[in-house]
């Protein structure tokens, strides 16, 4: 990918690709930026099945959501193989009785278990990340969009919508993007209170516009939600001990917001399908920057139109083509960061990821 000079950056030009972000207020530390082409597609082969979210293995290695196997790995060469044992812990992909959507891809406290949600069955697993060992460690009614864990055990998870698995699990997800229902929830599975006991699981949040995204800061004791037809952010106190949470503040506005990330440096990372875009935001001031863009005359089309359709809440899913993401693999979902600041991977509904360096590396 094609970096742009700090001065670019600073002077906020715009590219052929789109805008381009600048540093974030929060801190001196560089944002990495980038414009699209068709190199920066990764693996360069393709092959991608719907990686809607991942992670950075320790050895640099990527981990991605894969809806034929449940997860792909890709090293460093751009080669993919599935990962984990999916099969034996009783994922099943078989459309369309049976459409199986890994979604939500997290690292547990631990470094050494992810978190897979699939947004069509409800099922969560876990994953050792150095055995592949899989095991689905709950199932819920509906399909959960992202599952994350917390320090003491306790997982917590969002339904987009009350869709239950089965053959009209996919059409219902999307249900809400034509009568804008109001059905997504925040839940918390409680951890285990004595060896062999049982977790209880609490519906914590309901009301909530297609949750999504959510990611906690334990050192700031806060937890962040994306809600997609909210287009919002928002931040809630978080007593991680109890579970309880207080103090709800919208932290930004992002158009139809999908996964967040949170960095090194307490910045969260939001990706918008509906923009083909990434941004950072300091949770702070609420701060908002451009990292990654791509915008053509025929996206930004269907993109007022679709802020015109919301405005008066006119049915939106048939503006989801590909008009909306060209020349992009996909529909942005996610942002999959490494560690140290290296390089950035913008995940999404197509074949191949997007990725581009950190400036800081250069």
């Amino acid at each position: 990918m094609r970096l742009i000079h700090p001065f670019m950056v600073l002077t906020g030009l715009v590219s052929a690709g789109g805008l381009l972000g600048c540093a974030n207020s929060a801190n001196n530390e560089a944002l990495p930026t980038g414009s699209f082409d068709e190199s920066s597609k990764f693996p360069a082969t393709k092959g991608l099945v719907r990686p809607e979210d991942g992670l950075v293995l320790r050895d640099g290695r990527i981990v991605v959501a894969d809806q034929e196997h449940g997860l792909r790995v890709i090293a460093a060469d751009g080669s993919t193989r599935s990962f984990g044992r999916f099969a034996e812990a009783g994922y099943v992909h078989a459309p369309p009785a049976q459409t199986a959507g890994p979604n939500g891809v997290s690292v547990e406290p631990d470094g050494t278990h992810a978190l897979v949600a699939d947004v069509f069955t409800g099922a969560i697993y876990r994953v050792n990340l150095e055995t592949q060992a899989t095991e689905r460690i709950y199932q819920h009614t509906f399909g959960v969009n992202t599952a994350i864990s917390d320090s003491t055990g306790a997982i917590w998870f969002t339904q987009s919508t009350q869709n239950a698995p089965g053959a009209d699990s996919v059409a219902r997800l999307f249900e809400p993007f034509s009568s804008y229902s109001a059905d997504g929830a925040l839940y918390r599975i409680a951890p285990p209170s004595q060896e062999g006991a049982s977790a209880t699981t609490r519906r914590v949040l309901a009301g909530l516009s297609f949750a999504n995204g959510i990611v906690i800061d334990e050192a700031r004791a806060r937890i962040y939600l994306a809600q997609t037809l909210d287009d919002s952010i928002t931040a809630y106190r978080l007593s991680v001990a109890s579970g309880e949470l207080s103090e709800r503040r919208v932290v930004a506005t992002i158009s139809a917001p999908d996964n967040v990330e949170l960095d090194e440096h307490g910045r969260l990372w939001v990706a918008s399908p509906v923009q083909s875009a990434i941004y950072v935001i300091d949770p702070d001031s609420g701060a908002t920057k451009t990292v990654f863009r791509v915008r053509t005359a025929t996206s930004q089309r269907a993109v007022a139109e679709w802020i015109r359709r919301k405005s008066v809440r006119e049915p939106l899913l048939d503006l989801f083509t590909p008009d909306l993401w060209t020349p992009l693999p996909g529909a942005v979902t996610g942002v999959i960061l490494t560690p140290g600041g290296g390089p950035v991977y913008v995940s999404g509904l197509g074949d191949a990821l997007v990725k581009f360096d950190s400036p800081a590396l250069q």
